[in-house]
Parts: structure tokens; sequence; C-alpha cells
């Protein structure tokens, strides 16, 4: 995870190391914490084992040692409190190294082992964003061949939480130029191709066909890559606004053929409209899905992409329903900050970056299904936005369900003349429903999702947990970018029930 500080050469390179160190950090003084082991007297000198240490976490070489460099990229006090935290490591190894598994590369390699000799099934991800998609195939035992995108940010985030990935694999490029070598990237067969290309052109069925459409270039880029790749499975998802040009994607998908070793391929598709609320998600989230399947497999297996899709429904269908309060409940209450630019501050009032799970990770059901089952020792991303006084009577006033438009907040509504266009612009979430759509747009700002209990929107940590990621999931990057990572993705609860029932179907092959 951390590169080696000769390859720190750019302000975003320096950001990302500067971040992993300060995890780094927070990990070791919240594992002493948690076994209950003081670190007041350990010092922050360097000496032989600080530096075999730093060694090994790939910061340095055994050819050059550069403290001096590395004081220079932290800055003196960060710099003090990571050779401490290398130190206390050190010293306390043998209890802390599996709380660092994310970071430590020996931790890492460890865990890739076990995972490769267990896995079973070959998935490309395009267009993969922070990996909602990826964690459901890769909760299946499935190995990701490959993983894009052309954000760095969410490719860090998909890298930090899963050591099950060859890093050589999660590749930073425009799909533009990665389908050109595609070939040499994807060498052997894959079972599933997934991606969800942004569609932005929806233009009349009836004038001009989406594909056509210069701003959706990278849909028709998805349809060469399944050309290159010839996958058993597509599974490719969207906004519920493409719905009325489905039938153009069906249609397009419909043609592809593929001619190899002397056999001609093509897929059945098939699309729906999947709500992750029926999956059991705290969330009513509609997407528009397409799966298809290549035409020797729906032979030899002896079904359909919509036959697919009801096994996937009624899957779905066996996980508990769950409402808003189900994914809030068993998480610190926090206040959110009344100063600006404190978001990146971490105190007891309004939240941490990374802080000890004062519950254990499984205490619901629907704690139990995101977790799947397991304890969490710590809680990432739990961290309250800043309200202004405006802000703040506006949230204290709105009882759950009232929106922009409500007559208590009339006189101080700072936004009544775009009522009619804007009335969800603020808009108090309902406990005992599912919540509405987790979007991209928090990152802007929160209005529109008021905690419904305590005065300030939900954390990026809530969100998440709406959105089904486990508790353990970190979302890497600055504090409202973490609000994008976790509004674009697929919730994934509902990837690893599309994920189990091609895995039962990739079995009898």
């Amino acid at each position: 995870m951390f590169i080696n500080i000769k390859r720190v050469l750019n302000f975003g390179e320096k950001k990302f190391f500067i971040e992993k160190v300060k995890i780094f950090i927070a990990i070791v003084n919240l594992s002493l914490k948690k076994i209950n082991i003081s670190n007041k007297n350990i010092n922050s000198e360097v000496d032989l084992f600080t530096n075999m240490r730093l060694i090994e976490l790939n910061i340095f070489n055994k050819e050059e040692i550069n403290h001096k460099k590395l004081n220079e990229i932290l800055k003196k006090d960060l710099y003090k409190d990571f050779i401490k935290a290398i130190n206390l490591n050190n010293l306390y190894k043998v209890k802390i190294n599996k709380f660092l598994n994310k970071l430590d590369p020996i931790q890492r390699s460890k865990y890739y082992m076990r995972y490769q000799k267990k896995k079973r099934y070959n998935l490309v991800d395009l267009f993969c964003g922070s990996g909602g998609l990826s964690l459901g195939f890769i909760q299946n035992g499935y190995n990701i061949e490959l993983a894009s995108d052309n954000d760095k940010l969410c490719l860090e985030t998909l890298k930090y939480n899963h050591p099950q990935i060859n890093s050589k694999k999660i590749i930073e490029e425009d799909i533009k130029v990665l389908i050109k070598k595609l070939d040499k990237l994807v060498k052997t067969d894959i079972d599933v191709l997934a991606g969800g290309p942004p569609c932005q052109g929806f233009s009349s069925a009836n004038q001009q066909r989406i594909i056509d459409d210069p701003r959706n270039e990278l849909y028709k880029y998805f349809i060469e890559a399944i050309k290159k790749i010839n996958p058993k499975f597509i599974i490719m998802e969207n906004v519920k606004g493409m719905l009325p040009y489905a039938d153009q994607v069906l249609q397009d998908l419909k043609k592809i053929n593929i001619i190899s070793k002397k056999k001609e391929y093509f897929y059945d598709v098939h699309y729906e409209i999947l709500s992750s609320n029926d999956f059991g998600v705290a969330q009513r989230r509609q997407r528009l899905f397409f799966i298809g399947i290549r035409n020797d497999l729906s032979k030899k297996l002896n079904i359909k992409a919509n036959e697919l899709f009801i096994k996937i429904i009624e899957r779905g269908k066996n996980n508990k329903k769950h409402v808003l309060k189900d994914a809030l409940k068993y998480i610190k209450a926090l206040k959110a900050p009344n100063e600006k630019n404190k978001t990146e501050v971490d105190d007891n009032i309004t939240g941490r970056k990374l802080e000890l799970n004062h519950f254990n990770g499984d205490d619901n059901s629907y704690l139990k299904l995101i977790n799947l089952g397991k304890k969490v020792i710590f809680i990432p991303n739990h961290k309250a936005r800043y309200l202004n006084d405006i802000n703040k009577k506006i949230y204290s006033r709105l009882n759950q369900g009232d929106d922009g438009t409500n007559k208590k907040i009339e006189d101080i509504m700072p936004y009544k003349h775009r009522n009619h266009l804007f009335k969800d612009k603020y808009f108090k979430l309902e406990e005992n429903k599912p919540s509405r759509t987790i979007t991209a747009h928090l990152k802007m700002d929160c209005h529109s999702h008021i905690h419904p209990n305590q005065t300030r929107s939900i954390t990026p940590r809530e969100a998440a947990r709406i959105q089904s990621f486990p508790d353990s999931y970190f979302f890497l990057g600055p504090y409202l970018k973490t609000y994008m990572q976790i509004g674009n993705a697929v919730p994934p609860v509902m990837s690893n029930t599309i994920a189990k029932e091609i895995g039962i179907l990739l079995k009898k092959l």
C-alpha cells in the first residue's frame, strides 16, 4: 500500500502517502487502546529495528534509507508520530500486526495467497469505482482479473480494501486507451464482464439512438470490451433514467457477434429495474440492470437471461427487509461542527476518520447482513459535516419526512424562491422506511439526507451503511469525496446476490 519515498514525486502521491501514514498511526494507537496498553513511554528515536520495519512497509529499500526525505514529506510532528508508531508496532508486533493487514505488505501477501487458493471464477470490472460491485463477487470467491477506472482516488480505496486483488490488475486508465490493450491485459478465460458506463445523452428513441450520441461513447467502448473479452456473462448497470432507451441498448447487446476458434458467439440479454430494498438493503435505490448469457452456455445450462433475473430476485427476497433505523443503530452519536474547514480534524464530539467500534458489528440483522456476521474492530469515515446556524435551525424544526416546502421553516428557508424546482433541497429522512437513494451529490451538500434523530446530516459511514458496505470498508481521500465514492457505488449486498446466482450456474459447467 505504501510506495517507496523515492516515488513520491508529485502532490497527489504525497497526499495519498500522508493519508496512509496517518491511518497507520491511528491503527497502532487504537490497537493499543483496544488491548489496554499505554504508549506514553515510547520514544520517536530511530534505531535498526525502526529502519527494518520501514523497509518491510516498502517505504525504504535496503540500499537507501532516507529519513531526511521522509521528514520533508511528513513534516516534523507527523514524522515523529510515525516513527513512534513504528517503534510501538515493533514492540507489540504479535498483538498489533493483525490489525495492520490492509497496510502491511507481508500481511497483504499472506491474505492474497490464501484467497487465491480458494478462488473460483474470473471477473473483469470496468468503471469499477471504489469497488461496490467487485466486493459482492469477491465475497463469493471470484478472482478480479482486471478492475479499471479513471479515478485514482476510487482505485486507492479499492486497493486498500481488497488485498485479494493483485495491485497490478487495478488499472487507472481511460477506457478509450484501455480498450486498445485489453487483449494483453486479459489473457485468461473471463466468466463475468461487468460495468456501469456513464450515459448522459438520452435522446428520443425515434430520432437518435443512444449509442450514437457523442456523450455516450463510454458505453460504446463497453460494447467493444465485450467483443474483445468474450465473457460467459455480461452485467451492465445504469441509472433508472436510462429505461426509455433500454431497448436500444438491448438491440446493441444482441447484435454482438464474436467468431473465436471457428465458433460463433452471441448473447441472450434481458433487462430489469432492480430496487436495492428488495434485496434487504436499507435504501430504495432503483437501477437498471442488463444481464447477458453467452449462447453456448445458455443452451448448455438451459437458461435464459430473464430466468436468471427471476432467480436473482427470488434470492434477494431471502434477505430480511430493512429500514433506515436498522442502518443507523449501533453507531456513535455525533454533533455537527459549527466551524468551517473542520471536517478533516478529529475529535470526540464530531467524530473521527477512524475510531474504535463501540459496538460489535453484528448487533442487529442488518449489520449481520452487511458485515457477513463478522465483528468489526474499527469504524472508519464516521465524521459529522459542518452545519451553519441557519441550517441548524432548519434541521431542528423539520420532522421526519418534511422537505424544504414545509411551513415550519418558511421564515428562515434561504431557497424558498426555488421551492418549485428544489423542494427536496432539504429532507429529513424517515427512520421507519428504507432510505431515499444515496447519490454522489452528497459531496456538494447533505441537506437532502438529514439524520432522522440528530441535528446533522448523515456521515459518510452512515451513507456507506445505507449502501450496504461493511463497516470495515475504508473510503480514502478528502472527506467530501468519500460521499461521491459511496454514492456512485453498486450496493454490495445486491452484487453479492447476483454473484451467488451466476456462481451456481458456473459451477454446473
